[in-house]
């Protein structure tokens, strides 16, 4: 096929212990899915779910044992870091079965949702989408993809995010307020799941300001570890 331009690379994410890699199709984010990250944000604890966005080429792929960098965003004195569970699609559907839903997930990893925290709240206060804090260039940080025949727990396993070696996000996703097959299938009824999707599950309270050469490692018990450097 002839193109007019030439097209953009395809985004995708290493693959732990092969040199395949998963290509991304779509990024789908879960906004305040732990109670206590909801509260700190200004909710109750237990709002339906809600979604938002990211392009596919936001990602910063890591892979298992390197340090990631990631250049600090413009227009923003605010930045913000987000540990989260990655769910990698491996199986597309729509109005997926509750029962049916983590045969969907092709596996797992440790990602990071980079906030424009002050853009947020200019959005909030206005009613406008979230587009510039959430969905810029670089904004979605992620490690190694684990299959999801290789590693169990995923919904009852620790969390944790450390700048510069201090803790400042510690919990457990199985305090996430709606479930991976939950969100799944909320998901399933608003879009036509695809193979490459990635779902970027929401994080837990303790999201703080980051600055250029803080450096963040992310955990999941269970997956590679996600380091990423601020340049």
């Amino acid at each position: 096929m002839d193109y007019l331009i030439p097209p953009q690379p395809q985004a995708a994410v290493p693959v732990a212990g092969s040199t395949a890699l998963f290509p991304v199709h779509r990024i789908y984010c879960v906004g305040r899915n732990y109670v206590e990250h909801a509260k700190e944000m200004g909710g109750t604890g237990r709002e339906a779910p809600f979604f938002f966005m990211k392009p596919a080429d936001a990602i910063v792929p890591v892979a298992s044992g390197n340090v990631g960098e990631m250049p600090y965003p413009s227009m923003t004195s605010n930045l913000h870091h987000e540990v989260e569970l990655v769910l990698a699609i491996g199986k597309g559907g729509k109005d997926i079965r509750e029962e049916d839903a983590l045969s969907h997930i092709w596996g797992y990893a440790v990602g990071l949702d980079m906030t424009r925290r002050d853009l947020q709240a200019e959005a909030k206060a206005q009613g406008r989408p979230w587009c510039t804090s959430k969905g810029f260039d670089f904004s979605a940080p992620i490690g190694a993809i684990h299959t999801a025949d290789t590693v169990s727990g995923m919904e009852q396993a620790s969390i944790r995010l450390d700048v510069n070696g201090a803790t400042r996000q510690d919990s457990d996703t199985g305090k996430l307020i709606w479930n991976l097959s939950e969100i799944i299938v909320c998901l399933s009824q608003l879009y036509t799941l695809q193979p490459g999707d990635l779902i970027y599950t929401g994080t837990p309270a303790g999201v703080a300001a980051v600055q250029r050469g803080d450096l963040l490692e992310a955990s999941i018990a269970g997956l590679s570890d996600l380091k990423v450097k601020l340049v």
